[in-house]
């Protein structure tokens, strides 16, 4: 346990001395809030509602799709996992440190966009905080076990740039954060399905918001938490200690099986 602790703390300061896990966990969502919270309440006026659960989504996509992933595949291309082997530190801390570390950083600047937001922007508190808070870890723990899948999956850096941006870059377009979902197309919207922030928001909306919900809010918050689930499950399955290894215990596209929750939620919700 000491052990554990001690990596976790490592990578957690880690996060403040890494310029890009800063810039990615703090300095870019902060950024993006106070930019957006400045503008678009002018140029669309309801988007002062929505202003916490918007930023509080785009917050975790920022630090989890974007800062998980690649330090994972570096890692392992570098032989950092396999010292980690021959000193008898399990695949657990190697997968759940980076998780961990991620989600306080973005619990942090919840807190931030939370309170900044009503004094900034005159924007409404949630009015279930139990809820809220609810949801916010569903989300983080969907995020952070999609991010360290995608992580485990790839090869390369590059790869983990690629299956991000398709995740994060429709997320901002179709989720709800800029546009209300009720005004997407049938097709995008059943699309936007498949996106765990969709989930978040539609859950935010209803069950912390106290607005109306465009599909089940307990559903998407069930969706959230089976796809961390899954996806914590399936990296630990498809985990490999070096690029060098000729076998894996599966063929890397069994990721893809992390879709399950939000293909059947398409169809029951």
């Amino acid at each position: 346990m000491s052990a554990f602790l001690h990596h976790f703390m490592f990578d957690f300061y880690s996060g403040f001395r890494n310029r890009q896990l800063l810039l990615l966990n703090y300095l870019f969502p902060l950024g993006f809030f106070l930019l957006m919270g400045f503008i678009m309440p002018s140029i669309n006026p309801p988007f002062r509602e929505v202003i916490i659960p918007a930023m509080v989504i785009f917050s975790v996509l920022s630090s989890t799709f974007l800062g998980i992933p690649d330090p994972l595949v570096n890692d392992r291309e570098n032989g950092v996992f396999r010292s980690y082997k021959i000193n008898g530190i399990p695949k657990f801390s190697i997968l759940a440190i980076p998780a961990l570390t991620t989600m306080l950083h973005s619990i942090v600047v919840v807190l931030i966009i939370t309170l900044l937001s009503p004094l900034l922007f005159n924007a409404p508190l949630p009015v279930n905080w139990f809820n809220y808070i609810l949801i916010c870890i569903a989300f983080l723990f969907s995020c952070s076990g999609i991010s360290v899948l995608i992580g485990v999956s790839s090869q390369t850096s590059r790869m983990t740039v690629l299956w991000s941006q398709i995740i994060f870059v429709p997320s901002m377009l179709l989720s709800g954060l800029m546009i209300p979902y009720s005004v997407l197309p049938t097709i995008a919207g059943k699309f936007a399905q498949l996106l765990p922030a969709t989930h978040a928001m539609n859950a935010f909306n209803c069950l912390a918001m106290g607005n109306e919900s465009d599909f089940s809010p307990w559903g998407s918050l069930v969706i959230l938490f089976t796809s961390g689930v899954l996806a914590f499950v399936l990296a630990s399955y498809l985990f490999s200690w070096d690029n060098r290894n000729t076998t894996r215990r599966a063929h890397p596209v069994l990721s893809f099986l992390v879709l399950a929750p939000f293909i059947i939620g398409i169809f029951v919700l």
